[in-house]
């Protein structure tokens, strides 16, 4: 009986971390469409939402995108910056279901983040900010399956980053 017990804690524990399955993935591409959107505009405010709630929660961010004018959301070089990252989002959450090409493209992403020299730990406050950002432009939202296959992007992006 209580190899029984244990073995149900297990299953539950195990259960209750969500996977980037098959329906995640699907459910991630459809939300994520309605909130990039068709128009450049929604994109933009979109990106500022989440973009003002990551400056504010990180400060220091701001020092690691001044050549963008982080200092600025409203300027133009901040506005470009914001559609470069979502465009490679976007690439990355069309890749989902094809793992393979996925991971090339999350190993170019690495290559151009440890260049920079992003901290690992920054991209888990982008996740916040998606969170933060994604409910107020969509009605629909799983935060389960977004934490759960933004983990496959995360991983992919920050591995062997610095801490």
């Amino acid at each position: 009986m209580k190899t029984l017990l244990i073995l149900a804690a297990c299953l539950a524990f195990v259960a209750c971390e969500r996977e980037c399955g098959p329906l995640e993935r699907v459910k991630v591409k459809s939300e994520w469409t309605r909130v990039y959107g068709l128009a450049s505009k929604e994109r933009v405010a979109f990106g500022r939402d989440l973009w003002d709630y990551v400056l504010e929660k990180e400060p220091k961010i701001k020092d690691i995108l001044s050549r963008v004018r982080a200092d600025n959301m409203y300027s133009s070089d901040f506005s470009a910056h914001i559609v470069r990252v979502f465009g490679g989002l976007d690439i990355c959450i069309s890749l989902l279901q094809d793992e393979e090409t996925l991971n090339s493209q999350l190993s170019h992403l690495h290559d151009q983040h440890n260049e920079r020299g992003i901290p690992h730990e920054y991209f888990d406050i982008i996740l916040d900010g998606l969170v933060h950002a994604i409910p107020k432009h969509s009605e629909h939202f799983d935060q389960d399956a977004w934490a759960a296959c933004y983990k496959v992007i995360r991983n992919g992006i920050t591995k062997g980053l610095t801490e």
